[in-house]
């Protein structure tokens, strides 16, 4: 696989050519305009979160892996490119529309090899903290860096719990700040570990350390995230043990020394990326869109409740049932809708962390005071996405105030194109282009091509769409 095409632009954010009747765009500035409506189908990419997620357990399994349908982003192609230096063979092929088909050649955990240079995570804290859970219980020594973003993303969080296992793990200031050093240990101690902090990314560093531990590795969580590296594991043959707390938390157990088995996965569309369709169709006055085949997940389909909860009009057909151990699909269609302010509290914002930027945008032209709470967790992300959003939605005549955590909209307003600044942050260039289809003007938006970082072909959807 090469990695020097992880920075092809999307054909719609050129230097040199403009991205159509509505939107133009130079490798600095996107310039989208007011849409008179909005209609067509979008296949989101592959989910991002299961994309990083299989590369790293069919590198963990002995054989041939095949990963059908991931995401194709630059934070997907830097745990591939990982996966790589750590002696996996990692094959990628072209897929269905911009998705991508991986074949993953490996000798499995305990034959993989010493890398020979720092491994680079680009702009991904999900490959960061993840590969240092598989690295810790592993017989090596390796550094995992990546981009300045991501070097002010914090790795404490992770550091405790693999040390009290038996690795060993240095970073920068105090030990907060990537680079972040990780000495494997074989076997690695079996723990007890209760998140302080809601994340899938922790827990699932824990769990995949677990794997090397002598005994039951146990993690509980005060709120339940995403699910889905316990799901992909029992796919793999591995047992993962799910206890509900009374407090509506979850307790987690795997046991160790058992070997993940090389299988073929299908990776369903990433609702995170799917949430900016729904917002898009419900908040624009004349809109009909389809998003085939999303993942649904009870762990991952907050936003879609929360749209449904704030009036959205989301129709959801399922094509693949809840087992428990695959990953739900379903076909959704958004209509134009009539919102209205919710109230959406910590355990929400926990469950759609990802979103709430975009869900911002949403509650910006519902009618009446939306309140979102407890949402510290976005200003350690690509940027501080509080006051990211704060900022851009501002500009654009949204009524929003930020106290601490906690973020009031008061809405509906009438969106006035304006200069945005995507702080090289995904979710936020994406969240002011959706914006841009329903303000009056024109809205640029700079550093547009962040939106690669997860969904390399969006700006070209967004033409469609509005076409």
């Amino acid at each position: 696989m090469k990695r020097d095409d992880a920075t092809t632009l999307p054909p719609s954010i050129t230097t040199d050519r403009p991205a159509g009747r509505g939107a133009s765009a130079t490798a600095d500035v996107a310039v989208v305009t007011h849409a008179a409506r909005l209609r067509g189908a979008v296949n989101v990419p592959g989910d991002k979160s299961i994309s990083h997620r299989a590369l790293i357990l069919a590198t963990l399994a002995a054989g041939r892996s095949r990963i059908i349908g991931a995401g194709d982003g630059a934070d997907v192609r830097s745990t591939a490119g990982i996966m790589e230096a750590l002696g996996a063979v990692v094959e990628r092929r072209t897929g269905y529309g911009r998705n991508v088909d991986y074949v993953v050649d490996s000798p499995g955990g305990d034959a993989l090899r010493q890398p020979a240079t720092t491994l680079d995570c680009g702009n991904s804290g999900t490959s960061l903290r993840l590969v240092a859970g598989m690295l810790a219980g592993l017989p090596m020594t390796a550094v995992l860096d990546g981009d300045e973003s991501l070097r002010q993303r914090p790795v404490a969080r992770i550091i405790e719990p693999l040390r009290s296992m038996g690795a060993t793990l240095h970073g920068r200031r105090d030990d907060s700040l990537p680079p972040l050093t990780v000495v494997g240990h074989t076997p690695l101690k079996a723990v007890e570990f209760t998140t302080q902090v809601p994340s899938a990314q922790v827990k699932s560093a824990i769990l995949l350390a677990g794997l090397r531990a002598s005994g039951r590795t146990t993690v509980r969580e005060a709120v339940v995230t995403r699910d889905h590296t316990e799901r992909m594991l029992r796919a793999r043959g591995v047992g993962v043990e799910r206890v509900d707390g009374p407090d509506g938390g979850a307790a987690w157990t795997i046991e160790g020394g058992v070997a993940v088995q090389a299988i073929t996965e299908r990776v369903p569309g990433d609702p995170s990326a799917a949430a900016f369709w729904l917002v898009a169709g419900a908040i624009h006055p004349d809109a009909e869109i389809t998003l085939p085949d999303v993942g649904v997940n009870p762990t991952r389909r907050a936003v879609i409740d929360i749209l449904r909860a704030m009036g959205a009009d989301i129709d959801e057909r399922t094509t693949v049932p809840d087992d428990g151990v695959g990953e739900p699909r379903a076909d959704l269609t958004v209509r134009s809708s009539e919102l209205r302010g919710i109230d959406i509290g910590p355990a929400a914002v926990a469950a759609a962390i990802d979103e709430i930027p975009v869900l911002c945008l949403a509650a910006s032209q519902a009618s009446g005071i939306t309140t979102i709470r407890g949402a510290g967790e976005l200003r350690h992300k690509e940027s501080d996405r509080i006051g990211g959003i704060a900022a851009g939605l501002a500009a654009l005549a949204a009524d929003l105030t930020v106290e601490g955590d906690d973020i009031t909209i008061r809405g509906a307003t009438t969106l006035r194109g304006s200069a945005t600044d995507s702080r090289d942050d995904h979710r936020l260039a994406m969240t002011f282009a959706v914006a841009a289809l329903t303000a009056t003007g024109q809205t640029s938006i700079r550093r547009p091509l962040a939106a690669a970082i997860s969904y390399p072909g969006f700006f070209e959807d967004l033409e469609r769409v509005r076409a």
